[in-house]
């Protein structure tokens, strides 16, 4: 039947956002004799290209200001002249205990912000980076550094917007499917107590949630909840075993699929809550965050910490963590402080003996 010359045909458009990633690892051997060389000068990569455009990496051993002396600056730089380039960008240290380095595999969900503008246009913003990127002593003697090297890694997505496109209402083969809501519904119930009907008091807080979403992330729960040995329903279930913050953070991972944000916490913290979560994780039985907490520890302990989070590893089965652990404790450049460190008559109770008499072994080798 034809279409009545009075009736106004339907359309719609669609701007869809194109996107093009890339990587760039900057290896700095004899990081040694790069220190020491005073504030505002840096290292510069090779020039790398992502989205058709030229960037490189600037690395400052010793700051990029006076104010940031203690710290180590590190800045990603748009080379192309004359243009403007939205991206989202991520700079990190990478921990050479792992083989071959560990680098996000989303790098847009890696990201700490929004997309940035590069501008080269005038004199305007060319670089983005951060100044106070990391404590110099957090690198020295840590697993970021390995024979006498160390790698910064850059991950980039570039964003460009195509024009719009009209496609009339039916022909569907035309029409943009937009983008999964599932973890952005889900996220908005975290806390909700809308549809809630279980909570959890731990220590002195009560937190809202709702069984059939925790019964589906978690196999334990949802045994506790639905299984053949299920408990008797109670209102309030106690939690007594784990401290507020991190069943909060184990309820944000279950409700959003991401581990909670952490910024507030200074290095030690956040090492210590990646434990907790990790912990938690592997009592409900999440497997895809226990290793998400696995693969970040990887990243971030050194002599200090080392030592405990070894026994981390062996206690919960964590077979990446425990073989980096492993590979930074061996290394003769590093033992020394590892068998000085706090908690290492903790690994020698929790470990096998045949570990620490070959630490200490290697300890003492270095002597002669």
């Amino acid at each position: 039947m034809a279409t009545p010359q009075n009736t106004p045909m339907l359309t719609a458009s669609v701007c869809v956002p194109e996107t093009v990633h890339g990587t760039h690892s900057f290896k700095i051997d004899r990081y040694d004799l790069h220190r020491g060389f005073d504030v505002g000068n840096c290292i510069q990569s090779a020039n790398f290209t992502v989205g058709g455009h030229e960037w490189c990496i600037r690395f400052y051993p010793d700051g990029y200001n006076e104010d940031n002396k203690d710290y180590v600056s590190v800045f990603l730089q748009l080379k192309t002249k004359n243009i403007e380039v939205r991206a989202i960008y991520n700079l990190m240290l990478v921990n050479q205990a792992i083989q071959p380095p560990v680098l996000p595999s989303n790098f847009a969900n890696f990201s700490d912000g929004p997309p940035v503008v590069f501008d080269t246009r005038n004199d305007k913003l060319e670089a983005w980076g951060f100044v106070a990127f990391k404590k110099k002593w957090e690198i020295e003697g840590s697993s970021y550094i390995l024979d006498n090297s160390i790698i910064v890694a850059c991950n980039l997505t570039i964003i460009t917007l195509k024009d719009a496109k009209e496609v009339e209402a039916g022909l569907v083969g035309d029409i943009q499917v937009p983008p999964s809501e599932l973890v952005a519904n889900l996220s908005k119930l975290l806390g909700s107590t809308k549809g809630a009907d279980v909570c959890f008091k731990v220590q002195n807080e009560v937190f809202h949630a709702h069984e059939i979403i925790l019964a589906m992330r978690s196999p334990v729960f949802w045994a506790e909840f639905y299984g053949p040995k299920r408990i008797e329903h109670r209102h309030v279930k106690n939690i007594e075993d784990m401290q507020p913050g991190v069943f909060r953070g184990l309820l944000h991972f279950i409700y959003t699929d991401s581990l909670p944000p952490m910024k507030d916490l200074n290095a030690g913290g956040y090492e210590e809550m990646l434990g907790h979560l990790l912990v938690a994780a592997d009592k409900y039985d999440m497997k895809s965050m226990k290793s998400m907490c696995e693969r970040k520890l990887c990243q971030r302990f050194d002599q200090e910490t080392l030592a405990t989070t070894f026994v981390l590893a062996v206690q919960y089965n964590c077979s990446i963590l425990k073989d980096a652990c492993i590979k930074f404790i061996n290394s003769l450049s590093t033992v020394d402080g590892v068998v000085a460190s706090k908690g290492y008559q903790q690994l020698k109770r929790e470990c096998p003996t045949i570990f620490a008499e070959m630490w200490e072994k290697a300890s003492k080798a270095r002597k002669f």
